[in-house]
């Protein structure tokens, strides 16, 4: 209800990038995390409700962009301010939104309504978390010396290096990330090496046959996958070239290391709050309400049913069910389905309906040179759907 949100008080955000918000308006709602969750949870809020206070909580600059994007941009020339689809300030200012940007989430209290922050304590009336989720970086890997294209800020950061002509990239992982950013490399002119502890890229999504039909692909453009391999230690010499070495002795010499190693949420905040968490914060499969009363999760960082959520096309159906549960107005809820997966690799276009299990059976439906079709069944059910190459092909619904 309305009257549940009161003024906040007692918060100088000093140095903070704020939008101009009206007297009025009470801060009740905290969101934590300036990604696509987010702000798409500022939207369906504003568009319930003109007057509640929104406060946004960002460790970036909080600018909109389509994270996707960023493993496809430097094939198709695009520098990271043209990604850049609405400057934070300009979209705090059109949905009324207090935003503080450049600000870390340090501690919860659900009970006392109130948010620990590196610039002071917000209190709150609901909260909702999307912090989404940070690179598993194993070992072997420095952070101080491998590139982690997660958001905007890293992949600016590679895109300054790689812009200065063709280079020798070495990315450490062949999952759906590592696999679009060494044919996006490839296109832009750059030597590509991909490395990945099993023996065909994205193994532990595709089938065998597909999986050598995308390594086949990534060949044909230039890319070196060496599979079987895991990475024993990364080091920088004098003349700032940094050499991959493998467990089985193997050197690589490179300009630039990518980890793209897969995600992991944060559990510290969460843990510490008393929330409850496993493989990420578990939430109400429905309203998206976490364990604690008036505190919800969407995003890369919710657990449903024991498994992360990790997916873009999910999240403005959770902002809209959090929106509606939260402002007390009624509504279906979420209902979470398996998204269609989709592999944005120009050479071999690779899409997934429904997510394999490690103990179905695959049987092909169709396999030619052009089009690979199989679906795959587990005690006689149909739990996934895959289609290899051109988007003509693709099997009906």
């Amino acid at each position: 209800m309305k009257s549940d949100f009161e003024p906040y008080v007692g918060f100088d955000p000093d140095g903070t990038t704020c939008a101009s918000v009206p007297a009025s308006r009470a801060d009740g709602v905290v969101i934590v995390g300036g990604g696509i969750a987010g702000w798409a949870v500022a939207e369906a809020v504003r568009a319930l409700d003109s007057d509640v206070g929104i406060t946004l909580v960002s460790a970036c600059h909080a600018d909109r962009y389509h994270k996707p994007e960023l493993s496809i941009a430097l094939g198709r020339g695009l520098a990271p301010e043209a990604l850049v689809r609405e400057g934070a300030a300009d979209a705090a200012r059109r949905l009324g939104v207090r935003l503080l940007t450049d600000t870390f989430a340090v501690g919860l209290s659900p009970s006392l309504r109130q948010l620990r922050t590196s610039r002071g304590t917000l209190s709150f009336t609901k909260l909702v978390l999307a912090q989404g989720a940070r690179p598993a970086l194993p070992a072997a890997l420095s952070p101080d010396l491998c590139w982690r294209v997660n958001d905007l800020a890293g992949w600016s950061g590679l895109h300054g290096k790689l812009k200065r002509g063709a280079r020798r990239v070495a990315i450490v992982g062949a999952g759906m990330v590592g696999c679009e950013l060494a044919e996006d490399f490839a296109r832009a002119g750059h030597s590509v090496t991909l490395l990945d502890l099993q023996s065909a890229p994205l193994a532990a999504l595709l089938p065998a046959q597909a999986g050598e039909r995308l390594r086949s692909s990534l060949e044909t453009l230039g890319v070196d996958f060496i599979g079987d391999t895991q990475v024993a230690a990364v080091t920088c010499g004098d003349d700032g070239c940094k050499t991959v070495t493998t467990a089985n002795g193997l050197q690589i010499v490179v300009d630039e290391v990518v980890a793209a190693t897969g995600l992991v949420t944060a559990s510290r905040i969460a843990r510490s709050a008393g929330l409850a968490f496993e493989r990420g914060i578990v939430v109400d499969p429905v309203s998206m309400q976490t364990s604690a009363s008036g505190v919800y999760a969407l995003g890369d960082c919710v657990s449903i049913s024991g498994m992360p959520c990790r997916f873009i096309e999910p999240i403005a159906k959770q902002a809209a069910a959090i929106a509606h549960h939260l402002l007390g107005r009624p509504h279906a809820g979420y209902a979470h389905v398996q998204p269609v997966i989709r592999l944005k690799t120009k050479s071999l276009p690779i899409v997934v309906h429904g997510l394999p299990c490690p103990d179905g059976e695959w049987v092909v439906i169709e396999d030619s040179a052009d089009m690979l079709c199989m679906q795959q069944r587990r005690n006689g059910e149909l739990v996934a759907r895959l289609e290899v190459g051109s988007p003509r092909h693709r099997l009906a619904a």
